[in-house]
């Protein structure tokens, strides 16, 4: 992979192998978008059934997978995981490399193209299926949208939809139609600010120490990984971009999507209720588990890459 990547003009970017654990030989590797924006990803090594392109939620980075392309690898699949722009290695917004910022989540489909650009040049195993996760999921699904071409795809704790108080519910429309005006874009979103460290005992994320302290390791070790709040001017992308996608007509492409009986991040009805209108479209509720169902337990993980595995083996071609 070294000698296709710098023919292609890829330069080596840093990766915490030891943290990241997963399969043997992974590298990363800089690509710049269409905008100058200078992005990371990382590529495991897992076989030859084809590559998954993982697309990681709000604040990760491509370390978080390693765990996750080991479990691909047992299908014989490569993983790609990606930095989005602002977040992970990639280039931060200058007003406050800490804040998650974007005025327009068109920007995301650029990292896209270049990522794609970037791994199509590697020669990596063909077909390529996409894993979409939180935030992930919803640039996912653009993605599709505007062609990306993928045999299958699986979404995790898609973020469709917010899940916002009631409060924030009722203020949000008024309070994202003048945060412009105002000056309010890039300042952090209401209930948000800088990055802190969560406990366990009242995380939203997953029920198993083992996994949560897997990922606060890797941001532990590297505190310029971590990211906090989203901007004002996120947030009403966000809700932009989720609207526009709830009203698309379903893609004829194999689909499904996986989401935590106690989610508390995404709305869940949003995930239902598109997959209510996808033909053939699967949606399923794993028992007891939180938002990273792919870092949950032994059991609920077990159960997340069951049907993960066996959506793509289904559609080898």
């Amino acid at each position: 992979m070294l000698e296709a990547a710098t023919a292609t003009g890829l330069t080596p970017a840093p990766f915490d192998a030891e943290l990241a654990r997963g399969p043997a030989g992974a590298e990363a590797w800089w690509v710049e978008a269409s905008d100058g924006t200078r992005l990371r990803f990382g590529v495991w090594p897992g076989g030859e059934a084809g590559t998954v392109l993982m697309f990681p939620g709000r604040t990760e980075y491509v370390e978080k997978y390693g765990l996750v392309a080991e479990d691909l690898a047992k299908g014989g699949y490569t993983t790609v995981a990606f930095d989005w722009r602002g977040q992970g290695l990639a280039d931060r917004p200058p007003h406050d490399r800490g804040m998650g910022h974007v005025e327009d989540f068109e920007e995301y489909q650029r990292d896209v193209k270049a990522f794609v650009a970037a791994i199509e040049a590697l020669s990596l195993p063909k077909p390529w299926y996409l894993i979409g996760h939180s935030m992930g999921g919803c640039i996912g699904l653009r993605a599709l949208y505007n062609g990306l071409d993928v045999a299958a795809a699986a979404f995790t704790g898609p973020m469709w939809g917010l899940q916002l108080a009631p409060f924030l519910q009722a203020i949000t429309p008024a309070v994202m139609a003048v945060s412009g005006p105002l000056g309010l874009s890039r300042r952090y979103a209401p209930t948000t600010g800088p990055w802190t460290r969560m406990d366990f005992d009242d995380n939203t994320l997953t029920t198993d120490r083992a996994q949560f302290d897997y990922m606060f390791a890797q941001t532990d070790a590297h505190p310029e990984m971590t990211l906090g709040g989203p901007s004002f001017s996120w947030v009403k992308a966000a809700l932009v971009e989720t609207a526009e996608l709830m009203a698309l007509d379903p893609l004829d492409l194999p689909v499904t999507a996986i989401v935590g009986s106690r989610e508390r991040i995404v709305a869940v009805d949003a995930v239902e209720t598109r997959m209510a209108s996808w033909p053939g479209g699967k949606f399923v509720s794993v028992a007891g588990a939180e938002h990273e169902v792919l870092m949950e337990n032994p059991a609920r993980r077990g159960q997340t890459f069951d049907e993960i595995l066996g959506l793509f083996a289904a559609h080898p071609a």
